[in-house]
Order: structure tokens, then C-alpha cells, then sequence
């Protein structure tokens, strides 16, 4: 056994040798037999395979290069090596305007287009075009491995878990993995009601609309994250709406796809609509921001930059770096600060700055900040570092926000320099000159300068005032004599209520500013700190007029300017989806004209016609039988009674007349209060009537006095984004809701709002009281008439309900739906 174990070995080995017989063959046989060709055609295989091994390796490395040549961004944007980044700039845009898809039909236009990105991409990136220069490579792989070894795990995880349980729906879509930078920045619809847009008028926010089960989604997630690190340590705001979750916030942004990222700013939304790279979201985001932020300064125009704080009643910043462009950082603090300051940038390379350099004595090399406040010849403060953070900058910012003797403008600005007293602790006095105007500093108020510079203090605030456009606010404080007239006064006051109620010490003598006006005026401030009853005089000052408010027609002009501006973003920027409302609007437009001028053509042929006695007769005739079918048609629309059927909706009627109303059915509910219950109820009886022939319309009235919490609790519903005009007005509780009417739709949970208007006689009717302001927007009474309200100007609320009952039975009023009727007390 173990021998033929031993010649088989043998025989196989025997196989190979070239000439030998096979087992049991003839030895002395010398021609080739099957073993040689064996051999023969093995070895041909190995050399076809090792060719085959150089063909591929050649052809690997030849695609490589010819991919490097494929991607040669300088080829790609049709520039030279020695280009510059503003020549860069300018072909990308360029060829950007040229191939970008929603303009170009050509099927290849949106790969070109993603080629020319990523061209710009890295000829932008000053590191990313010198590793190019230099290794041909834009160093975006270095983290290939690191990539690779990411999705081995992943997919090693979930072979692993293979099983029916949640792992599968979660690769590799879960939100909870994919989207875990997102968790912290997710919105919901308050959240963006009450913070995100009232915040916008003080940062532009960076929102990304997504979804799970979105592929594109994930592709944009690394550069999302990239972008988000880095324009939230500059003061952009950062937000995430999932639109699985929060379809009526997405709807409510006009976001109708996922991904879409957009900006807000000042309440305004407005879409990125370019390919998703850092480069381009940086640019978005500066398109942001308003133009008129930042002013280019220089030696011609300094002068003039820094003397307008008189006019202006601002501190003014200048900023002095190497940069060519305005830094985004500087852009987003002078947009955060536009209402305390004025911003102003300074490129220290470029010719013709070098007087303020050396007047001011800035080291170049080194970005610097400076504040200027009364004195254009030298800085109230000064910050110069090398990479300075957005923190420092704020603080830097906070605590020289106000000139050192600002001028009261405006009542927010009295609040925010005189705050009310909250303490004893916490006393806060108002040095307060009131002095004519004048277009040059006079001498009394260059000398109530010198002493504020000289005696700041953290309770102390140094104020003034002009006393010929405050003449109310101003005839409050100085007494009433000759000594003043024409004259400056300075007044230490102390604000002790909202209202207006101050303890105030008025200086016996006229502010002249000699040294002996200083020494009383110090002398006064020493013996305050030790007794505050000095301040022994007490009065209600009115409010101040706000002096910097643009007129009615700039207004007009600026809404109208911002209105065309969006209108034309519309038309050459947004999606055919987002475009079919106005496109409805044009066409539904041009249909009436035209309907309305084919109408008329035929009704003038019809004269013509009619001009026979014959014709007329027939005419005549015509008319009579269409009229019955006519009444026919139109009777389901007269009140089949001759009154009006209003019930009070109290706990007993609310289930049967809301809660379990049937469905297609609605109830209009006025509101009004005991005092207006007789006047509002007739003007509503006189509206409505010829609506009362409906069986879906139940009509009832609600008291304000006794369910304002339920009236309230539904209005919250009904707010729009924006911010609402006067809603922190200290009469914002007393709000007057009488003349609101509801359409509510108990079973689809939804109600439509009629907001009163104001009328024309309630205006007449006032005369020099005060005005009673009800219009669409506030719906309130700013302040209570001494003549009291006369029944014309109350029913005048209700002039317009019937045109609303017409557009409520047409179904193109706005709904405002909501989760659960509340309960009513």
C-alpha cells in the first residue's frame, strides 16, 4: 500500500519531466507526449496574463492623468496659473451666468456647471490652489482612507445586524446618524415665529430645508457641516427644519423640495439657488446683507465720515486691514450694531491712506478697530490683534455703543440711556443739557463735554437735549422765567415709573460753562451720592418725538423699492412651482381685460341692433322670459326670514354651536363687550342678512368681558411672521377686540378672522380727541378719548363685513387651523 502511494507519486511528478513516458507506457518512446504540451500551454497563459497586468496598470495611470487633465481648474475657468483672485472671481461668474442649468438647455450644461464649481472651489481656497500648483492635487483626498475605513465600519455594522429590526430602515438614511450636527439647530414653527425672524433684524440666519430618504440630503451634509462651523463663530444664525416633521414651517418658507437652503434676514427669505460649495454659501450669505453697511474710507473722505456723528447722534468705527474687501465678520457686527453706530472700512494697501495711518498711528500690519465719538482728532478707544473673535469684538462694540453726551432723539433712546429706577442700589441719573440748536458746537455744550469726559462714573449718564425740537419735553424741566429764554439749562433727574414720572433738580442759574458751573454742577453730584433727596422736584414727561424718523414719502419709497426688488428676484430666481402664483395673477389679469373688452365690443353691437322699435320690443319680450329663471336661480340666496337668528355662545351653547357643529357648516361669531353690545349687534344684523338664507351659516355673539382668554388663545394662531407693530406697547393687555368677527369651522378645526377697518367717520367723529387706532394690522386703542365713542364710529367697524361674508362663501380667505378647540370658561 504505502509503495503505490509511492509510485503514484512518482508518476505525477513524472508528468513534468518533458520525454518521459506516462505510467504504464513505453519508455524508449522519444516524441513529445501530453505532458509537454500541458507545460506549453500553461506557460502561453502566464505570459497572456502577465501583458494583460501591464495593459491594465498602463491604462490605469493614463486615465489618471488624463482625469488630472480633465480637471485642470485653470483650463476649466480659462485662466492663467498667474491669475488673480478678482480675475478668478470675474470668469466664474462668468461662466457661471453662461452654464448654469435654469438658463442653459444643453444636456451637458449642468455637469460643465458642477466642473466650474469645483474649479472655483479650489482656485478660491488659497491652501487648495497651492497644494494643486504643486502636486497637481487639491488635497481633497487625504482623507480618502479615513472615508473608506468609515464605510467598511458601517457596512460591517450593519451586516452584523442584519436582522429584522431597525437597522436596516436606518442605513444609511437615519437622521439620527446622518443628521446628528443638525439636532441643535432644528426649528419649529414658534421657535421661528417668535425668535428666529424678530432675530433676523439682528443677523441673517442660514436655514437647511431636509428630510429622511433624501440622497441629495446626505450629499451636501459635508459641506453643510464645513459651512455651518464656520459662519456661526462669525454671528450668522443657524437653523434646520426636517419637512416630515414640520410640514407647516416648510410650507410656510416656500420650501416645496429637500434639500433647499435659504437666508433670512430682516424677515425677508430668500433662496440659495447656486451649486452647494463653501465659496458660494459664503457669498450668499454676504449677498445678505444690505450694501450700504460698510463705507470705504480714505484720505479724501475721513473728515467727513467722522463728523457725521452731530448728524447722525452715532459713534463711528473705522476699521484698518490689508484686506481688498470688507471682511464678512466686519459686514455681520456693522449689521448687528447699524442702529448704535456708523461703520467704516479702511484698506491699509491701498494708496492714499497713509495720512490716517500716521495721524491715528496704526500698526498696518496688524488689523485694528477704532472709535470715535465727539472728537474726530482722537479715539474714545482702540483694539489691535491679529485674528480677533467675534466675542471680543462685541464687547469691544457694547462698551462704547453711545457717544459720551448723546442727544436724545427718540423715546427708545431715553429708555436705554435714563433707565428706570429698579432699586436703591441701582440708582441710575440723567445729566441733562437742554440747549438751542445750533450748527456749530457752542461754547456751553463744548464745556458740558469736557466735564462729562472728566467725571464719567457707572451711575452718572450725561445727556442732552435740543430744547427747540423737544419744546414739550424741554418747558417740563426749566422753570418758567425770562432767565431761560434762549438759553441752556442742565437738569439732574432720576426716572422712577414707565409712565414718564421723574424726581428732578433743575440749576438755578443758565449754563454758561464757566468754571463756576462746573464746581455748582459737581458740587450737586458729590451731595447727591450721599442724599438723594435732593432731587426734590417732580413732573410726567412726555414722551419724545423721534427726530430721525424718515418722512411718510421715504417710507413709501423704500417699501415700494424692497417690494420691486423682491418681485424681480421672483421672476428670475425661483421655481416654476414657486412662480405659479403670480404667473395665476398675470393670466387671471389679462382674462378679465380682455373678457372685459370682448363684453363691451358685444354690447355695443347690441346697441347698435337694439336702435329699431322692432328690435327693442323683441328685446323686450326676451327679457321677460329670461327674468323668472333668473329669480329662479337667485332664491336660494334670499333670507327666507325677516330677521336675524344671533345667539350668545356661552358654556352651555358652546359644544352644539362649535364643538359638534356638523360638517360643511360654519359659525360667524362677532366679539364685543357689554358697552357695545347694542350698536355692534344692529350693524351686524344690517350685514349679514343677506347671507341669512344659507342653512351653513349659524351666526352668534361672544362677550370680550367675560371670555378674553379664549378670544386671545385663538388669535395666537392668526399671527403672521413678521413682527407685529406695537406688540410691546405698554397698552398691549388692554387690547380692544370689539368689531373682530370668526368664521369658525367646528369640524375641520379652522377659523377665518375679520379684523374691523377704520372708518371715515370715526375720524370726524373724534375731531381733536385721540385717535382710535382699529386698523387691519393692531386692532387696539392706543389711548381713551376724553369725548368718548358715539354709536356711528363703532358700527363704522363692521362697514366692510359684507364683502368678507362674500369672499368667506367663496373659500379664498385665509384659514388658520387649530389643534383642539379650547375649552371656554
Amino acid at each position: 500500500m504505502r509503495r503505490g502511494r509511492a509510485d503514484s507519486g512518482i508518476s505525477r511528478q513524472f508528468l513534468l519531466v518533458p520525454g518521459s513516458p506516462g505510467p504504464g507506457g513505453n519508455r524508449e518512446s522519444t516524441g513529445p507526449g501530453p505532458g509537454l504540451s500541458l507545460w506549453k500551454g500553461r506557460g502561453m497563459e502566464v505570459k497572456k496574463l502577465s501583458i494583460s497586468w501591464q495593459f491594465l496598470v498602463v491604462l490605469v495611470v493614463t486615465l489618471q492623468i488624463l482625469s488630472a487633465l480633465d480637471l485642470d481648474p485653470y483650463r476649466v475657468l480659462g485662466v492663467s496659473r498667474t491669475a488673480s483672485q478678482a480675475d478668478i472671481k470675474k470668469a466664474y461668474k462668468k461662466l457661471a451666468r453662461e452654464w448654469h442649468p435654469d438658463k442653459n438647455k444643453d444636456p451637458g450644461a449642468e455637469d460643465k456647471f458642477i466642473q466650474i464649481s469645483k474649479a472655483y472651489e479650489i482656485l478660491s481656497n488659497e491652501e487648495k490652489r497651492s497644494n494643486y500648483d504643486h502636486y497637481g492635487d487639491a488635497g481633497e483626498n487625504q482623507g480618502y482612507q479615513k472615508q473608506q475605513q468609515q464605510r467598511e465600519y458601517r457596512f460591517r455594522h450593519f451586516h452584523e445586524n442584519f436582522y429584522f429590526d431597525e437597522s436596516f430602515f436606518h442605513f444609511p438614511f437615519n437622521s439620527e446618524r446622518r443628521d446628528s450636527i443638525d439636532e441643535k439647530y432644528l426649528l419649529h414653527f414658534s421657535h421661528y415665529v417668535n425668535e428666529v425672524v424678530p432675530d433676523s433684524f439682528k443677523r441673517p440666519y442660514l436655514i437647511k430645508i431636509t428630510s429622511d430618504w433624501c440622497f441629495s440630503c446626505i450629499h451636501i451634509e459635508p459641506v453643510w457641516k464645513e459651512v455651518v462651523q464656520e459662519l456661526e463663530g462669525l454671528g450668522v444664525g443657524i437653523g434646520v427644519v426636517h419637512a416630515g416633521y414640520e410640514r407647516r414651517l416648510a410650507h410656510h418658507l416656500g420650501a416645496h423640495s429637500t434639500p433647499s437652503i435659504l437666508g433670512i434676514i430682516n424677515g425677508k427669505i430668500s433662496f440659495f439657488h447656486n451649486a452647494v460649495v463653501r465659496e458660494n454659501l459664503r457669498q450668499f450669505v454676504d449677498s445678505l446683507l444690505p450694501g450700504n453697511l460698510v463705507e470705504k474710507v480714505t484720505n479724501k473722505n475721513y473728515v467727513r465720515f467722522l463728523s457725521g456723528w452731530q448728524q447722525e447722534n452715532k459713534p463711528h468705527v473705522l476699521l484698518f486691514d490689508q484686506m481688498p474687501v470688507v471682511p464678512l465678520l466686519y459686514k455681520l457686527t456693522a449689521f448687528a450694531y447699524k442702529d448704535y453706530l456708523s461703520f467704516g472700512y479702511v484698506h491699509v494697501g491701498l494708496r492714499g491712506t497713509e495720512e490716517m495711518t500716521r495721524q491715528y498711528n496704526v500698526n498696518v500690519y496688524a488689523p485694528a478697530i477704532l472709535i470715535f465719538k465727539e472728537h474726530i482728532n482722537k479715539p474714545a478707544d482702540v483694539i489691535q490683534a491679529r485674528g480677533m473673535k467675534k466675542q471680543v469684538i462685541d464687547d469691544f462694540i457694547t462698551q462704547n455703543k453711545y457717544l459720551l453726551a448723546a442727544r436724545l432723539t427718540s423715546q427708545k433712546l431715553f429708555h436705554e440711556l435714563c433707565p428706570v429706577k429698579r432699586s436703591h442700589r441701582q440708582r441710575k441719573y440723567c445729566v441733562l443739557l437742554l440747549t438751542p440748536e445750533a450748527t456749530k458746537l457752542s461754547k456751553p455744550f463744548e464745556a458740558f463735554l469736557s466735564f462729562a469726559l472728566a467725571n464719567t462714573q457707572d451711575t452718572v449718564r450725561f445727556v442732552h437735549v435740543y430744547s427747540n425740537r423737544q419744546q414739550e419735553f424741554a418747558s417740563t424741566l426749566i422753570p418758567d422765567s425770562d432767565t431761560f429764554q434762549g438759553k441752556s439749562a442742565v437738569s439732574i433727574l432720576e426716572r422712577r415709573t414707565t409712565g414718564g414720572r421723574v424726581v428732578y433738580k433743575t440749576l438755578e442759574a443758565p449754563w454758561t460753562g464757566s468754571e463756576s458751573d462746573k464746581f455748582t454742577l459737581l458740587g450737586y453730584l458729590d451731595q447727591l451720592r450721599r442724599d438723594p433727596a435732593l432731587l426734590s422736584s417732580e413732573a410726567v414727561l412726555p414722551d419724545l418725538t423721534d427726530e430721525l424718523a424718515p418722512i411718510f414719502l421715504l417710507r413709501w419709497f423704500y417699501s415700494a423699492s424692497d417690494y420691486i426688488s423682491d418681485c424681480w428676484d421672483s421672476i428670475f430666481h425661483n421655481n416654476w412651482r414657486e412662480m405659479m402664483p403670480l404667473l395665476s395673477l398675470v393670466f387671471s389679469a389679462l382674462f378679465i381685460l380682455f373678457g372685459t373688452v370682448i363684453v363691451q365690443a358685444f354690447s355695443d353691437s347690441n346697441d347698435e341692433r337694439e336702435s329699431n322699435p322692432p328690435d327693442k320690443e323683441e328685446a323686450h319680450e326676451k327679457a321677460g322670459k329670461t327674468e323668472p329663471s333668473f329669480t329662479k336661480e337667485n332664491s336660494s340666496k334670499i333670507p327666507k326670514k325677516g330677521f336675524v337668528e344671533v345667539t350668545e355662545l356661552t358654556d352651555v351653547t358652546y359644544t352644539s354651536n362649535l364643538v359638534r357643529l356638523r360638517p360643511g357648516h360654519m359659525n360667524v361669531v362677532l366679539i364685543l363687550s357689554n358697552s357695545t353690545k347694542t350698536s355692534l349687534l344692529q350693524k351686524f344684523a344690517l350685514e349679514v342678512y343677506t347671507f341669512t338664507g344659507s342653512s351653513c351659516l349659524h351666526f352668534s355673539f361672544l362677550s370680550l368681558d367675560k371670555h378674553r382668554e379664549w378670544l386671545e388663545y385663538l388669535l395666537e394662531f392668526a399671527q403672521d411672521a413678521a413682527p407685529i407693530p406695537n406688540q410691546y406697547d405698554k397698552h398691549f393687555m388692554e387690547r380692544d377686540y370689539t368689531g373682530y368677527v370668526l368664521a369658525l369651522n367646528g369640524h375641520k378645526k379652522y377659523f377665518c378672522l375679520f379684523k374691523p377697518q377704520k372708518a371715515v367717520e370715526e375720524e370726524e367723529a373724534m375731531g381733536s380727541c385721540s385717535d382710535l387706532d382699529s386698523s387691519l394690522h393692531l386692532g387696539e386703542s392706543r389711548g381713551k378719548s376724553p369725548c368718548g365713542l358715539g354709536p356711528r364710529p363703532i358700527k363704522g367697524k363692521l362697514s366692510k363685513l359684507s364683502l368678507w361674508m362674500e369672499r368667506l362663501l367663496e373659500g379664498s380667505l385665509q384659514r388658520f387651523y387649530i389643534p383642539s378647540w379650547p375649552e371656554l370658561d
